[in-house]
C-alpha cells in the first residue's frame, strides 16, 4: 500500500427513514449494535486497522447526534476520530468532512458509515488504484435482471453486463476532491464520483466486494 498520508471521511449523517419504513428512527442504523460494536464503530476501526492508527478519520454526523455518538463510542474500543456536523445533503456533509481533514493529506477516502464490513483488502485495492490513477471507485457487476422505464409507462430490457453497482470507499487525490467540492450543489450528485466528474475529471473503476454491503433497511442488519 502507498505510504502517502491518507485522510478518511466517514459519512454517517442519515436519520434512517428508509431503515424504518419512512419514519425517522429513534436510534439511527449507524448506532445500532452489530455484534460487540455499534455499526459505525466497525466502520471506523476498519480504516484505522487498514491504514494505521495515526490516520486522520473524520466522522460526519447530524448535529443532534454528535454528543450521543461521543457518549456511545466511549463505551467501546473505537479508534480515534473527529466528529463534525453534517449538512442538508450528503454533498454538504462530505464537504464539511473534507474541510476538517489536515491540509497535508495526499489522498482522501470517502466511505458510507453504514458499510461496516469493508475489508482491509478492499481498502488496499482502492488505495493502489488511486495512487496509480488519481481516483478509485469500487464497483461490482449487477446480478439482477434490469428493466428501463419508458415514457409511455412501459419498460424494456436493459443489458446488465453494461452496468456496475457502485460502492465506497471512493478515493481521490486530495487536491482534486477539494476542488470538486467547491462547486455549487446539484441534485445530480449521487456520490463523490459524480461530483468529481462534474468538475471535469475522469474516474477510474476498481474491483469492489460483494460483502461490502450498505445497511439500508432493517433486514440488512438482521441478516449480517
Amino acid at each position: 500500500m502507498d505510504t502517502r498520508r491518507i485522510g478518511v471521511v466517514i459519512v454517517a449523517g442519515g436519520i434512517g427513514r428508509r431503515f424504518s419504513d419512512g419514519v425517522a428512527c429513534s436510534v439511527p442504523k449507524q448506532f445500532r449494535m452489530l455484534g460487540a460494536l455499534p455499526v459505525l464503530g466497525h466502520t471506523i476501526n476498519a480504516f484505522a486497522q487498514a491504514l494505521g492508527r495515526n490516520t486522520p478519520i473524520v466522522v460526519v454526523l447530524p448535529s443532534a447526534h454528535i454528543d450521543f455518538w461521543k457518549n456511545l463510542s466511549a463505551r467501546f474500543p473505537v479508534s480515534r476520530h473527529l466528529c463534525v456536523e453534517g449538512g442538508p445533503e450528503r454533498f454538504h456533509s462530505v464537504a464539511n468532512g473534507i474541510s476538517a481533514l489536515p491540509d497535508d493529506v495526499a489522498l482522501i477516502a470517502v466511505h458510507d458509515g453504514v458499510r461496516p464490513l469493508v475489508s482491509g483488502d478492499l481498502i488496499a485495492r482502492c488505495v493502489s488504484c488511486a495512487v496509480a490513477h488519481g481516483t478509485a471507485v469500487p464497483v461490482v457487476p449487477v446480478v439482477d435482471s434490469l428493466r428501463g422505464l419508458d415514457e409511455n409507462g412501459g419498460s424494456h430490457v436493459v443489458p446488465r453486463e453494461k452496468y456496475r453497482a457502485v460502492q465506497t470507499p471512493q478515493l481521490f487525490e486530495a487536491w482534486m476532491l477539494r476542488e470538486a467540492y467547491r462547486q455549487p450543489y446539484s441534485p445530480t450528485f449521487t456520490d463523490d464520483a459524480s461530483v468529481v466528474e462534474a468538475a471535469g475529471h475522469t474516474v477510474t473503476l476498481c474491483e469492489g466486494d460483494r460483502e461490502n454491503i450498505k445497511i439500508t433497511v432493517e433486514s440488512d442488519l438482521k441478516n449480517l
